[in-house]
């Protein structure tokens, strides 16, 4: 069994998300593949975060039908900062014989040695690094179904992590870019699923 996880504010949920998700999926044959919206942030303390449950309601619309999703809501349980360490202890217990990946992105994976218990992470987990538009893994090609490596092995992480980069399909857009815009009276059509849009306008986030 492959498991993945993929933790974050998701404030709100976007394409960008979802394509590395889906990525992630084909590339290295997810079993299934978690999506776990944190509480807080250790490293953004200061942030306010959307309510729980809009997030909640933000990411269930953008995830129906996608029957290989699961949200995990053991984060926003758990209240307080969240720590990955705390929901990769859940996973390994409840999954022992799985293997784990990780989904981060490129420009949060340097501070990787910062977390809290990075090494016992580096030994439970092997982290996908989601890279940014333009950015691939040396001489990587182009992700095809056929391809038996699609994978490049190449750690882009410093030991003891064990990490893969994806090879598609990076989007350069993120939720504080979403927010923004909303703020500005500016669409986000084309960079949200339509029903995350819509919800977003009915019920008047972000403003």
């Amino acid at each position: 069994m492959k498991l993945g996880i993929f933790g974050g504010s998701f404030d709100p949920v976007h394409l960008g998300h979802l394509l590395a998700a889906q990525a992630a999926r084909e590339e290295l044959e997810l079993t299934r593949l978690f999506f776990i919206p944190a509480a807080q942030s250790p490293f953004k303390p200061e942030t306010r975060l959307t309510p729980a449950d809009q997030r909640l309601r933000l990411l269930r619309l953008a995830l129906a039908g996608k029957d290989w999703c699961e949200i995990d809501e053991q984060e926003l349980k758990r209240g307080g900062v969240s720590y990955t360490i705390d929901t990769v202890h859940d996973y390994a217990r409840r999954f022992p014989e799985a293997q784990l990946f990780y989904l981060i992105g490129a420009d949060h994976a340097w501070q990787l040695p910062k977390w809290r218990d990075a090494a016992e992470l580096a030994r439970l987990l092997e982290f996908v690094v989601i890279p940014r538009p333009g950015q691939s893994a040396p001489d990587a090609p182009a992700f095809l179904p056929s391809d038996p490596e699609p994978i490049r092995h190449s750690p882009p992480l410093p030991a003891p992590f064990r990490a893969r980069l994806l090879a598609g399909f990076p989007l350069g857009v993120s939720s504080s870019q979403i927010r923004a815009r909303v703020h500005a009276g500016l669409t986000i059509d084309h960079l949200v699923p339509a029903a995350v849009a819509e919800a977003i306008r009915n019920q008047r986030l972000y403003l």
